[in-house]
């Protein structure tokens, strides 16, 4: 009988405190899955929204069509707006009236860096000439023109950056900082392969 007891006692388990559904100083809800954090972050780029969550394979095919004709359409606008400078659909870099103004100069004007490929492509054939006094004149066309470029794009960066400065009141104002740098780079350029086109002719530098 004591044995019994003994082992009865033993035997009733004792009460455990309840399971605590969240860590104190948790976030207070579960952590979410791998899965469901990368749906979550899985939003189109631009345009029509994405399809719900348990949408049917039909309406995932109908979302990303819609996008995809969105994303089309916005392309479309900023090849446009390439061709034509239309502002509204300028890519942010472009955007804003010191960066138009900074476009207009430089295209406005010829530049140095306009002739680097002639002028390079020119000491590459002077050079396969087997005389060693044009192989030289060769390499001092080449290296004589870089330098004379860098320094007349420098030039024209802080000339440029100090009108657009003038003009637009100061860095503060959208798309003035960094202007001058926006332009030297675009007169390094071909004018036929700039983007944005030229909006302005030669010798009709903007007011």
């Amino acid at each position: 009988m004591f044995g019994r007891d003994k082992a009865a006692a033993t035997a009733i388990p004792t009460e455990t405190a309840p399971e605590r559904s969240v860590k104190e100083g948790g976030k207070g809800r579960p952590t979410p899955s791998r899965r469901e954090s990368e749906a979550r972050n899985r939003r189109p780029l631009i345009g029509a929204p994405a399809a719900p969550a348990g949408a049917t394979r039909a309406e995932r095919k109908a979302a990303r069509q819609a996008r995809n004709a969105v994303a089309r359409e916005e392309r479309v606008k900023q090849r446009t707006a390439m061709a034509s400078g239309d502002d509204r659909y300028l890519p942010a870099r472009d955007k804003g009236p010191a960066r138009r103004f900074a476009r207009d100069y430089i295209d406005s004007r010829r530049n140095l860096g306009e002739y680097f490929l002639p002028i390079a492509l020119i000491s590459l054939v002077i050079g396969i000439v087997n005389v060693p006094a044009l192989r030289l004149f060769s390499l001092v066309l080449l290296y004589g023109f870089v330098l004379i470029t860098a320094v007349s794009s420098y030039l024209l960066r802080r000339s440029l950056q100090k009108q657009v400065d003038a003009k637009f009141g100061g860095r503060n104002v959208p798309g003035v900082a960094g202007a001058g740098t926006y332009g030297m780079m675009r007169s390094l350029q071909f004018r036929r392969g700039r983007n944005p086109k030229p909006q302005v002719a030669r010798g009709e530098y903007p007011a």
